[in-house]
């Protein structure tokens, strides 16, 4: 199931240089990609149409006029592609070569021949919008000789829809790169997708045998996580061998991004018509009632999720209240009743959102319930105060039992970011064992990573196969020791109180309410936060009286918060080092520089 990117490079290398050989002076840097992309699934489309042009065309001819939809005849095996898209046109991508001064006209005769689902990508990728440019500083021919020079092989039969997820993203990486562009996303390392599809289905592999499974990314980028999950599951050498079916669903609202991961879905067979475009928070475009087995996706963090607020009607300087069933959920209050509350994270990320609507989206467990893996950023665990909205989506999802492990990442895993990264796994079907429990795996040490021999933008680290067992092996064996730590779901949960202490006048006499009741000084006002499972008086008694002695909380007015302190739970205590230590450093780093120093001052 491994991918050898090494293999690709020379192909990624070669259309980088379309930019300097052909584009450069014609286009902005920061358009180049608009021009490379869809030249490069265009391309790998034509190549997998190019078997059957002949009898696709003698086809269409034939019946064209005769039959008002010729879909199902220029998509069967008999009479057309065999596949879920086709051409019309008299013309491939090497056949337009062969008419150089009618290139342009026939070029977009070409576009225009594509069957209507590759009309939704050409669409997408807003490639028409170039042709005025290609025509005007003539470099049709050129650009089209390129792609069909034999050292890009895009073929679907030799490059994988992974191995092509993975050049399209690299190449993203190096135009973001070059024009310092922020990527406000965080593609996927394959490695990364496997641990997440191993974590996801070896559990229940004895249940996927047989049967129907829908599985659903809703950030789904390329697609990779979607294919590649469904390949390890139904690979007749894998662990799993599992002869089920599996649907993929998947939306993306980035134009590039969801014509990439549709013209993958044509080529590997799937329905195309299961990836929508559009944003998942506003814009779901599934049947609402519709639910998944398996959700497996990476959803953007630390970015802005404003306009999908505004797109749920809440409205500018309103307090947000979206009438959305995904986000009004039931959370006990601090007396342990159950109220129904609006669980929104803050505008300037919206990675809890997504979880919020996976969730959503879980098989009632009498159905077999469902599995998650998605990846989050520290935030996740911690950001948001009691009663905040990122803390409320932690209540309610350790309320419901529905955490069953978080895994700490290795830093410097992705292209374009080197923060901590955690995988979140999530599941309304625990086993016996795990009930009411959370595994925590700290896979951030150099015993889960190799270093790469050449970083990719800030990715500086890989897993190995023998670093995904390890993990597994970990996740697994449900023990606590080094890198595994097991805890009860309110071991996360506390009661927060204000702590209150008497307001003084001038002379350091107690100022009183009208009902003899000491006044709280409101520069004295601080915060506990109580573990749930301690007794608040005990608490209060030990924590705070002996440092305030008259100070009260108010027992009518707590807010419940939860957060998982991951760094805390295994953290090492490193001794200082000694004196003698750090002074022959300094005596070392004198010696090294005393040469300088005598240049500088001489």
């Amino acid at each position: 199931m491994s991918l050898n990117t090494q293999n690709l490079h020379p192909i990624i290398n070669f259309i980088w240089t379309v930019a300097d050989d052909v584009l450069i002076n014609k286009f902005l840097e920061n358009q180049y990609q608009d021009v490379i992309l869809p030249m490069t699934v265009l391309r790998r489309l034509d190549l997998a149409l190019e078997p059957t042009k002949d009898i696709t065309l003698k086809t269409f001819d034939e019946y064209k006029g005769k039959i008002d939809n010729l879909s199902g005849l220029l998509t069967s095996e008999q009479h057309g592609t065999g596949l879920a898209f086709y051409n019309t046109s008299k013309y491939t991508m090497k056949k337009l070569l062969a008419d150089p001064k009618n290139i342009d006209a026939n070029l977009l005769d070409y576009l225009n021949g594509f069957s209507e689902n590759v009309q939704d990508i050409i669409s997408k990728f807003k490639f028409r919008n170039q042709l005025e440019t290609f025509e005007k500083t003539g470099i049709t021919f050129s650009l089209i000789e390129k792609f069909c020079n034999p050292k890009v092989e895009l073929s679907p039969n030799k490059i994988s829809p992974m191995a092509m997820g993975y050049m399209f993203e690299d190449l993203i990486r190096r135009f973001n790169e070059k024009t310092n562009a922020a990527a406000g996303r965080h593609f996927t390392p394959r490695e990364i997708i496997e641990l997440m599809t191993h974590l996801v289905y070896l559990p229940v592999k004895d249940k996927l045998k047989q049967g129907t499974f829908l599985v659903y990314d809703p950030c789904a980028g390329s697609g990779a996580m979607l294919t590649q999950s469904k390949k390890f599951a139904t690979d007749p050498d894998g662990e799993i061998k599992s002869k089920a079916t599996f649907h993929l669903y998947g939306q993306e609202n980035t134009g590039e991004m969801y014509a990439v991961c549709k013209s993958d879905m044509l080529l590997k067979g799937e329905d195309p018509d299961k990836i929508k475009f559009g944003s998942t928070l506003s814009e779901y475009d599934f049947d609402p009632e519709l639910k998944f087995n398996f959700m497996l996706t990476n959803p953007p963090y630390g970015t802005t999720w404003k306009q999908d607020i505004d797109n749920l009607n809440v409205g500018a300087g309103k307090k947000i209240e979206i009438v959305d069933r995904r986000f009004n959920l039931p959370i006990k209050n601090f007396k342990g009743e159950l109220e129904t509350t609006c669980l929104t994270s803050r505008s300037n990320d919206g990675q809890l959102m997504f979880m919020l609507h996976m969730l959503s989206k879980m098989k009632d467990p009498k159905d077999g319930g469902s599995r998650i893996a998605s990846i989050h950023n520290g935030s996740a665990l911690f950001t948001g105060d009691a009663g905040s909205g990122e803390s409320g989506i932690r209540q309610y999802i350790l309320e419901n039992d529905l955490l069953e492990c978080i895994i700490q990442l290795p830093n410097d895993m992705f292209y374009n970011t080197g923060i901590a990264t955690y995988v979140w796994l999530i599941t309304n079907v625990k086993e016996e064992h795990r009930k009411g429990k959370v595994q925590l795996i700290n896979a951030s040490s150099n015993e889960f990573y190799a270093k790469m021999r050449k970083p990719l933008g800030s990715k500086r680290l890989e897993l190995a196969a023998e670093h995904i067992q390890k993990i597994q092996e970990l996740y697994f064996a449900f023990e606590e020791n080094e890198y595994s730590k097991i805890f009860d779901n309110e071991d996360f949960g506390f009661y927060q109180i204000t702590v209150h202490q008497p307001e003084r006048d001038e002379k350091g006499n107690i100022i009183k309410d009208n009902k003899g009741k000491p006044k709280s000084d409101s520069n004295l006002k601080d915060t506990e936060n109580v573990p749930m499972k301690e007794s608040i008086a005990e608490y209060f008694k030990r924590e705070v009286l002996p440092f305030a002695s008259n100070a009260w909380y108010d027992k009518t007015k707590m807010k419940v918060g939860y957060e998982i302190a991951f760094n805390k739970y295994f953290y090492k205590y490193e001794g200082l080092r000694s004196l003698k230590e750090i002074a022959a450093d300094i005596l070392t780093l004198e010696q090294e520089t005393d040469g300088l120093l005598k240049e500088i001052i001489e």
